[in-house]
C-alpha cells in the first residue's frame, strides 16, 4: 500500500508541476451548492472533503427537526442515520467515501454533558462502512461520549473520547474527561498529551498515520497546544506566544495548519507549520482573526477570516498570499462563502456558505473553473453582516462536535 502511495505521490508531483510551473496562477471557482436532506441547513463541520470528492458534514432534516450526517457525491446527498438517537453529524471522509462522526444512541446521558447536541442523549463515535452501507459504533476510552473526525485511506480512524473520569476542573458540572483516540480495526488507544495536560483531541491524519490537533489543561481545557502526534510520540508546534492553539488539518508531506493565540492572549491567526517552522498567515484586510482548517499537497491552505463583529469570509492562502474566497467566485452568486473547511489535491474547496436571498447556510463545493492571469483583478464583494438569527444559528452549529472544557474542534 506504501509504495502504491509514494508512486501516485510522484506521479502527482510530475503533473502539478505541470500545471504550475510555468507561471503563479490564480484559480477562479464555479459554485455548487450542495443542498439539504429536506431542512433548512447544511453544514461542514470540519476538513469533510477527500480527493475522491467525497463530501461529508451535517444537515437539518425536513422542518428542521433533526440533524443528520450527510455524505455528497456526484450531485447526491445523501443521509447517514443515527445510532438509534434523533440527530448524528458527519466529519470526515476518506477517498472511499467512508466517513466518521458523533451520532446520538438511544440511551440518555446520566450527566447530561451534551456532548455533540444540546440535548440528554449520549453520542458516540460512528465509522460509516461505504462499501457496506452501514453506520458502526466506535468504542470510547471507557466514557460515555465521543466524536470521530478524520479517517485515511487505510482506515485509520482518530477523534476524541471519554474516558470514566470527573474532570475536576470543571466542576460543579460533571464532565468526563476527554482524550485524544485512535481507532485502527474497530478497536481503539489512547493518543499521548503534552506533559501535564487532562484533555486533548486529534482533528485530522494523513495517509502516512500522522495526526494532529490539540493537548490541554487549565478550567476546562482553556489552555492548549497545537500537536502532532507521529510514532507514538506527540509534539508540540509551537506558537505565537498565547493559549489556546489548534491544529486541524495535516496533508501527506506532513505540513500542518491551525490556529494561534498571540501574546494578548485574544488574537487567533491562522498558521502553517512545516520543519519544525510556525508562519503566520495572518488576516484579510480589516479583519482581527483567522483560522486554517485545511490544506492540500500542493501547500495550498483554506479557512476563514473574522472582522471584530464575528463576521467570517472563507480564504484561500497560496504563496504567500490570502486571498477572500468571495473574490474568485461569480460576483452574481447568491452564495456568500464563511467558512472553507476542506481543499483537496484537484484544488477543489468545501465548507459552509450564507445564502444571501433566503437566510439559510448551505454547504458548498467550489470548483476551479478557469486559470487567470496573477494580474488580473478579483472580484471585489461587500462583506456580509451576517442577521441575529443567523449568528445564533451558527453557534448551535459550532456546538456540534464540541470538545467539552472550552476547546472546540472546528470553529
Amino acid at each position: 500500500m506504501k509504495h502504491i502511495r509514494i508512486l501516485m505521490l510522484i506521479l502527482f508531483t510530475m503533473v502539478v508541476s505541470a500545471q504550475w510551473g510555468q507561471a503563479q496562477k490564480t484559480f477562479h471557482y464555479k459554485v455548487v451548492d450542495l443542498g439539504t436532506l429536506g431542512g433548512s441547513y447544511s453544514y461542514l463541520i470540519g476538513n469533510g472533503l477527500s480527493n475522491g470528492v467525497w463530501v461529508t458534514g451535517d444537515s437539518t432534516l425536513p422542518n428542521d427537526t433533526a440533524d443528520n450526517a450527510f455524505l455528497w457525491h456526484q450531485g447526491t446527498m445523501s443521509p447517514l442515520g443515527t445510532l438509534g438517537g434523533p440527530n448524528s453529524f458527519g466529519w470526515g471522509t476518506n477517498d472511499w467515501g467512508d466517513a466518521v462522526g458523533g451520532a446520538e444512541t438511544s440511551s440518555t446521558d446520566p450527566l447530561q454533558q451534551q456532548f455533540c447536541f444540546a440535548d440528554s442523549f449520549a453520542c458516540l463515535p460512528f465509522f460509516w462502512q461505504n462499501q457496506l452501507q452501514t453506520m458502526i459504533a466506535l468504542p470510547t476510552l471507557g466514557g460515555i461520549n465521543g466524536a470521530s473526525s478524520a479517517i485515511n485511506d487505510d482506515g485509520v480512524i482518530v477523534g476524541q473520547a471519554q474516558n470514566s473520569k470527573i474532570d475536576a476542573t470543571c466542576l460543579p458540572s460533571k464532565v468526563q474527561q476527554i482524550r485524544a483516540a485512535l481507532w485502527k480495526n474497530g478497536k481503539v488507544q489512547e493518543l499521548p498529551l503534552i506533559k501535564g495536560d487532562k484533555l486533548g483531541s486529534a482533528f485530522g491524519i494523513n495517509d502516512w498515520g500522522q495526526a494532529v490537533g490539540t493537548s490541554g489543561q487549565g478550567v476546562c481545557g482553556s489552555s492548549s497546544h497545537a500537536v502532532l502526534w507521529q510514532n507514538g510520540k506527540v509534539t508540540d508546534l509551537g506558537n505565537f506566544g498565547g493559549t489556546p492553539n489548534e491544529a486541524y488539518g495535516i496533508n501527506d508531506l506532513g505540513q500542518v495548519v491551525g490556529y494561534s493565540t498571540l501574546s494578548d492572549g485574544v488574537t487567533e491567526h491562522a498558521f502553517l507549520w512545516q520543519a519544525d517552522v510556525m508562519t503566520d498567515l495572518g488576516t484579510l484586510p480589516g479583519d482581527v482573526g483567522s483560522h486554517a482548517a485545511g490544506i492540500n499537497f500542493e501547500g495550498q491552505v483554506v479557512g476563514w477570516s473574522f472582522d471584530a463583529n464575528g463576521n467570517e469570509r472563507a480564504f484561500l492562502w497560496q504563496n504567500g498570499v490570502m486571498t477572500d474566497l468571495n473574490t474568485l467566485i461569480p460576483a452574481d452568486s447568491y452564495l456568500y462563502l464563511l467558512f472553507a473547511d476542506g481543499i483537496n489535491v484537484w484544488g477543489q474547496i468545501a465548507g459552509t456558505a450564507y445564502d444571501i436571498n433566503t437566510g439559510e447556510e448551505h454547504a458548498y463545493l467550489a470548483i476551479p473553473s478557469s486559470y487567470k492571469g496573477m494580474n488580473e483583478p478579483a472580484t471585489e464583494r461587500p462583506k456580509v453582516t451576517l442577521p441575529e438569527n443567523v449568528r445564533q444559528q451558527l453557534k448551535r452549529h459550532m456546538h456540534l462536535g464540541r470538545l467539552q472544557g472550552g476547546m472546540v474542534t472546528s470553529r
